[in-house]
């Protein structure tokens, strides 16, 4: 049953609003039918100036989201050696106007409570925050400025482009990244769509010579016929439009066409391209077929989604061969095109061992060939849809994901309509429509291989069997009564989150075991029942769009399952035997073992510097206690990880003495008396032990440098804390570290210091409790409960050459905060920041209820509450009294990502003078003071500096 927000009375008084709105299209109300999918009532205008407005109520209180979709990408980028500039307007725009400098901006931002950012794409850059609703007009204001009056001079340019240049050297990193921009630029050959959203290395290296050039490119994109505001939240249009006219309507128009956009002539596959890998790293195959265009209302668009679901999905065939039944590959992963102009849709596969690269190119081109010969079945086309429909509702459980869909969507032909017209299409399709849009697009003519590898691939690599000659694949066809403790959190949202919360995790590891929680919670969750194989599972699910997952953390683990209140019951019966009754079979434990042995070494290890640094820093602090390896485990303590050991772990360890059930939802009695019921069967007890924590702080400054073949240099540095969430001082060390260094957020001092002013790197961040996959999301998961924490800085990768200087400049702001504490205004700042910004990070269903199920891990109260209930009462004196208490500078762990470890070494241990060189003009004040930040001793020992090769990281 759809909610509908917005009655009659409101859009009435919508109507009479009209002429408070300067002549443009008149706002239309949009009342939602039973057939769409966003089930808002939304409100859309157009601007004098052209300028597109949507506003959302959304039913959620208290928040409000803004989007700012842009139509120019990296494909407007049409100038040759330009590439690249989309992408740099989208940290450009942050540079301030005259009467909003950066850190005025960042004040309004922090004491809004707000979560900002940007982001570019293809076709798109998109400015978005979300904060508290009383300070809409604040940011509307800001935003405005922001679009309208831009202002840099040309060093703060030269410092953004160094700033561009180090996020091109953190991707380079990441071997997909490196493959899709090979892919790209060997395949089209004319369109923009040749370099990726980065740009070009080479244009990216010339980016300081090109501030006139930028100019022109903001002058000819930034204007509001390319712009859509998108408002949702608690808002409503009598009180947004206005708003959005008076700080708006003056924006002028561009008066000139814009420059075309090279349209792509017919592909001239089938071509291959090849990426030799430096470093360690499995092999990737790659194939793309030259795909549609996005149009809401196209039947090849909707179909292209379809078809990656129903033939390279998780539920299809070529997924359960090559993933589960011969386990050649360890991910499969498709792009479906959703670009303004035509774009490739492209299948990934990592392939464990480099000599089935071949067969596993040639087993993706055989799917591809089934699409085209045959027609799926009602059956299995129904299930999609009911896939779409159900994971379209999961999605939108929060304002500021209704924002953002919305926005995903706008920037096509900037209406809240595109939405529900696609989803609309989606439902058309027939088994006809797939099989035309397969025979139209996956043909050899425009197919590219892309392959990417350290050592050969086999013989015959270069050269693909054609699609048509490839004869199509056969399709594949049930104790105690006492109740186990419930957190539970209703809501009208028809989304079920259910969390199994277990007080167990990897600190209970067995010594020469390390591994085993997290391969326990994969075999419980991702390796079947007695009953069905994990394939016949997700087969079930996929009709529900249903989900069920499992994470060990230190001393927790999660097993999640997200299900709409519709299908509660056949999903548990499908889902809970694989914890309750588990199938045991070992090709399922090979599988997931290697898999997580990949996780470890492939992702972790070898192709993420910034989470290999951060987790090692964690287990060089901790080492020696529990907490002294990753939860993904050790090399040598995977490999000796038996089936029975998991059996045994689960029995002793999954139990209900260890187990809080949380549950978030519009959740029935009928649903939560029958969940109890079932969880029953699990083993009674006894509980885990509690782990025993006592790492202990170094002496001096102790430097790990992992010796890696890298473009970049990554550093993270830290010592152990006995603050956390539950300790009286987490408040106070909270606003402490937000000040240093919020996540993600411009206004920290570090960030400050060494990203905004001097362009070292994309960004510097403090932390007082874990963090892990920082790099890729603005809050922290929930459910990573530890008794122990650490203080954390972690300086995102710089050019070898600035690393010693970087260190440094970090040490010291850390030093310069022991010593001067905060001032009463950055106090009240800070403190205010966080006061708004819990609602923000606990915004989602998943979040609130992982948060509760963390604070009653904790001991403490409901975590909103809890939290600004200790804000209010601090005191400055307590804040900096916090600091001194916990905080040094000088007693640190150091791991250091670096290529020319030998070279730092030296550096370091000397205590040489370090230096930056920057491409523009900087103020006499911060040379003088890199100059004496440069000639800081840090007195680190040779003794202390460990040089650790990358291959021996983790290894046990």
């Amino acid at each position: 049953m759809r909610a509908h927000y917005t009655n009659s009375a409101v859009i009435i008084t919508v109507v009479t609003m009209l002429t408070s709105i300067s002549s443009g299209q008149a706002p239309r109300p949009t009342v939602p039918s039973a057939d769409d999918v966003l089930p808002f009532s939304a409100t859309e205008t157009t601007l004098s100036n052209g300028l597109k407005v949507i506003v959302i109520p959304t039913g959620f209180p208290n928040l409000v989201s803004i989007r700012i979709p842009v139509q120019t990408g990296s494909r407007n980028e049409v100038e040759p050696g330009k590439s690249g500039f989309a992408h740099f307007f989208e940290h450009l725009m942050f540079r301030g106007t005259p009467a909003n400098p950066p850190a005025r901006y960042q004040q309004i931002m922090s004491t809004a409570g707000a979560r900002d950012n940007a982001g570019t794409g293809d076709d798109r850059t998109v400015y978005y925050a979300t904060f508290a609703k009383e300070d809409l007009g604040t940011i509307l204001s800001l935003y405005a400025d922001m679009f309208q009056n831009l202002s840099y001079p040309e060093a703060d340019f030269k410092t953004e482009a160094r700033a561009i240049l180090g996020e091109y050297n953190k991707n380079s990193a990441e071997p997909l990244e490196k493959l899709y921009e090979v892919q790209r630029d060997h395949f089209y050959q004319v369109h923009t769509y040749k370099h990726t959203t980065m740009g070009f290395l080479k244009d990216i290296e010339n980016m300081p010579n090109e501030y006139a050039y930028s100019k022109l490119f903001f002058q000819r994109w930034y204007r509001p016929q390319y712009t859509t505001i998108i408002v949702a939240g608690d808002v409503t249009p009598e009180q947004t439009l206005p708003l959005v006219e008076k700080y708006w309507g003056g924006w002028k128009g561009g008066s000139a066409e814009p420059t075309a956009i090279p349209e792509e002539p017919a592909p001239r596959g089938p071509l291959y391209a090849h990426v030799p890998w430096a470093s360690e790293t499995l092999p990737w195959v790659t194939v793309g077929f030259f795909g549609p265009a996005f149009d809401e209302h196209s039947k090849d668009s909707a179909a292209s989604a379809i078809l990656a679901a129903l033939y390279f999905g998780q539920t299809s065939d070529l997924y359960k061969k090559l993933v589960v039944t011969e386990q050649k590959i360890d991910q499969l992963d498709v792009d479906v095109p959703a670009s303004v102009d035509p774009s490739l849709f492209t299948i990934a596969a990592r392939v464990k061992n480099a000599t089935d690269a071949v067969y596993v190119r040639d087993q993706i081109l055989s799917a591809a060939a089934e699409a085209r010969a045959a027609k799926v079945s009602p059956g299995r086309l129904a299930d999609a849809k009911s896939f779409n429909k159900y994971s379209f509702a999961r999605s939108i459980d929060s304002t500021e994901r209704v924002a953002a869909v919305v926005g995903n969507y706008a920037v096509y032909r900037r209406s809240y309509d595109t939405v529900n017209n696609y989803y609309r299409t989606v439902d058309s399709l027939t088994p006809d429509d797939l099989q035309s849009a397969a025979r139209k697009y996956f043909v050899d003519e425009g197919l590219i291989v892309t392959t990417l590898s350290k050592d050969p691939l086999p013989q015959g690599i270069e050269r693909a069997p054609l699609v048509r000659s490839l004869a199509p694949q056969a399709a594949a066809e049930s104790a105690s009564s006492e109740s186990i403790p419930v957190v539970l959190q209703r809501s009208p949202l028809p989304q079920l989150d259910v969390k199994l919360f277990f007080a167990v995790g990897s600190a209970h590891d067995p010594a020469g075991k390390e591994g085993l929680a997290a391969l326990t919670a994969a075999m419980l969750t991702k390796a079947g029942s007695k009953a069905m194989t994990i394939d016949q599972i997700d087969a079930a699910l996929y009709p529900m769009a249903g989900s069920f997952t499992g994470r060990a953390d230190k001393e927790v683990t999660s097993l999640t399952a997200l299900i709409h209140r519709d299908k509660w019951r056949p999903f548990m019966d499908v889902t809970l035997p694989q914890l309750l009754d588990p199938g045991w079979r070992a090709d399922d434990f090979e599988r997931l073992k290697t898999r997580q042995l990949n996780a470890l070494v492939q992702d972790l290890r070898s192709s993420n510097e910034e989470e290999l640094g951060k987790e090692r820093l964690q287990t060089n602090i901790f080492q020696g206690t529990p907490f002294g390896h990753v939860s993904l485990g050790t090399v040598a303590g995977l490999r000796a990880i038996t089936l029975d050991d998991v059996r045994s772990f689960a029995k002793k360890m999954f139990t209900r003495a260890n187990l809080t059930v949380g549950v978030s939802g519009d959740a029935s009695d009928e649903m939560l008396e029958d969940l109890q019921t079932r969880l029953r069967a699990l083993p009674v007890g006894p509980a885990a032990s509690a782990v025993t924590i006592e790492p202990a702080r170094p002496s001096g400054i102790n430097v790990e440098i992992l010796e890696k073949d890298t473009r970049a240099t990554a550093i993270s540095f830290g010592f152990p804390i006995a603050v956390n969430r539950a300790h009286p001082d987490f408040a106070a060390l909270s606003v402490a570290r937000a000040w240093l260094g919020e996540h993600r957020i411009a206004s920290g001092r570090l960030y400050q210091r060494m990203r905004e002013l001097r362009g070292l790197n994309y960004g510097d961040y403090a932390y007082i409790e874990a963090f892990p996959r920082g790099m890729f999301q603005f809050f922290p998961d929930p459910n990573v409960a530890r008794s122990r924490q650490i203080f954390e800085i972690w300086i995102r990768p710089v050019v070898p050459a600035n690393a010693h200087m970087a260190l440094r400049i970090a040490i010291h702001e850390l030093a310069e905060l022991i010593r001067t504490g905060l001032t009463a205004a950055d106090f009240e700042a800070t403190r205010d920041y966080l006061m708004k910004n819990v609602y923000v990070m606990t915004a989602r269903q998943d979040q609130q209820l992982g948060y509760a199920l963390d604070s009653r891990w904790y001991g403490i109260g409901e975590f909103t509450s809890f939290m600004r209930e200790a804000l209010k009462k601090l005191t400055l004196s307590d804040v900096n009294a916090a600091i001194k208490r916990h905080l040094t500078s000088d007693q640190l762990w150091v791991v250091i990502v670096a290529k020319d470890a030998a070279g730092l070494k030296h550096a370091l241990v000397s205590d040489e003078p370090s230096t930056i060189r920057y491409d523009g003009e900087k103020s006499k004040a911060l040379l003088d003071e890199d100059k004496a930040i440069g000639a800081l001793k840090l007195k680190i020992p040779e003794v202390n500096v460990k040089i650790t090769p990358i291959a021996d990281v983790f290894a046990q």
